[in-house]
C-alpha cells in the first residue's frame, strides 16, 4: 500500500499495481507453441521428401522396395552422382538449363516491368483493350499451341534439338506482364512521373531511374519464380531437345526412362537438379523477402 498526499483530501491510499505483464506475457509465450509444432511439423513434411531422396541416392537399387525404409544415408552417394553425370548427361543439362532458364528470366523480367508501367500509368489508346487481350491469353492451355509452336520452331525456324527453340517463345509471359502492373498500379506513386517529367525527363530515361528502383521488389519475386518454372520445365524441352542435348529434367526423364529403372540414379539426378535451386534461395532468398517487405511497407 502506497500513501500519497493530495493538496486538498489528504492522504489517500493506493493500492499496489498487479504485475499484468508478466502474466500476459507467459498467457503469450503459451499461446505461441502450437504455432511452433505446425510450423515445425510443416517444415518436416516438407524437407523430408529430399532428405529421402538422398538417402535413396546413397544406396542401391534395393533400397527404394525395402521394409521398413532406411532412413540413414549409405555410402554410395557419391559414385551414384558420378554414374548419373556419365549415363545421363548430367554436365551438359546443367548448363543448359542454367542458359535457358537465367536468359528467359532476364528477358520476362524486363519485358514485363516495361509493359507493366506502360498499361499501368501510360494513357494510351486502347490500353484497357490490350491488357485485356493480353490477361486472355492465360487462359488458353499450353497444350492447344505445342502442335503449331512445333511447326513454327522445327520447319520455318530450323530449331530442332536446339535451346533457342526453347528460349525464344518463352522471352514474354503474359502473367509477368499482369503481375508487374498490379504491382506497379499500386507502389509506383503518380507524383514521381510527373516530377520526371517536369525535370525534362524522358519516358525511357523515367523507366530506367524511376521506374525500375520501384519495381525491383516486384521483379525479384517474378524472377525467383520464373526461374523456378523454366528450371523444372519439361513437357517443351522433352519435345524439343534429345537425348544429346537435353536440360535437368529432361537428362531425368531419360535416366528413368527403359524397361529396367534404377531409381537411386533417378534420385541422385533429382539432387543434382535441386542443388542449383537451394543454392539460389540460399543466396538470394533475403533478398528477394527483404524486397517483398519494403514493397510491402511502401504500398
Amino acid at each position: 500500500m502506497t500513501l500519497v498526499r493530495e493538496p486538498d483530501a489528504g492522504t489517500v491510499a493506493v493500492p499496489p499495481r498487479r504485475p499484468v505483464l508478466a502474466g500476459r506475457r507467459r498467457t503469450g509465450d503459451r499461446g505461441r507453441w502450437p504455432t511452433y509444432v505446425l510450423l515445425l511439423t510443416v517444415v518436416l513434411m516438407s524437407v523430408f521428401p529430399l532428405y529421402w531422396s538422398v538417402v535413396v541416392s546413397s544406396r542401391d537399387q534395393s533400397a527404394v522396395g525395402r521394409y521398413p525404409p532406411p532412413l540413414v544415408p549409405g555410402g554410395s552417394l557419391w559414385d551414384n552422382l558420378a554414374t548419373a553425370f556419365e549415363q545421363g548427361n548430367f554436365g551438359t543439362a546443367l548448363i543448359n538449363s542454367v542458359i535457358v532458364a537465367g536468359s528467359i528470366t532476364v528477358a520476362v523480367v524486363f519485358t514485363s516491368t516495361f509493359a507493366g508501367f506502360a498499361f499501368a500509368k501510360l494513357a494510351f489508346r486502347g490500353r484497357n483493350i490490350l491488357f485485356g487481350l493480353v490477361v486472355g491469353t492465360m487462359l488458353v492451355p499450353t497444350q492447344l499451341s505445342i502442335i503449331p509452336l512445333y511447326i513454327m520452331v522445327t520447319q520455318w525456324f530450323g530449331w530442332s534439338n536446339d535451346l533457342r527453340g526453347v528460349i525464344v517463345p518463352a522471352l514474354v509471359s503474359a502473367f509477368g506482364v499482369f503481375f508487374m502492373r498490379q504491382y506497379l498500379t499500386s507502389a509506383l506513386p503518380a507524383e514521381l512521373l510527373e516530377a520526371g517529367r517536369m525535370d525534362g525527363a524522358s519516358t525511357l530515361r523515367i523507366y530506367w531511374n524511376v521506374v525500375l528502383p520501384v519495381a525491383r521488389p516486384g521483379a525479384a519475386v517474378l524472377g525467383l519464380l520464373t526461374f523456378i518454372t523454366y528450371w523444372n520445365d519439361l513437357f517443351w524441352p522433352l519435345i524439343l531437345l534429345n537425348t544429346q542435348n537435353p536440360t535437368v529434367q529432361v537428362a531425368i526423364a531419360n535416366t528413368a526412362s527403359g524397361i529396367e529403372v534404377d531409381y537411386s540414379l533417378v534420385l541422385a539426378g533429382t539432387v543434382i537438379a535441386t542443388f542449383p535451386m537451394l543454392l539460389v534461395f540460399l543466396l538470394l532468398g533475403r533478398q528477394i523477402i527483404g524486397g517483398i517487405m519494403q514493397g510491402a511497407v511502401k504500398g
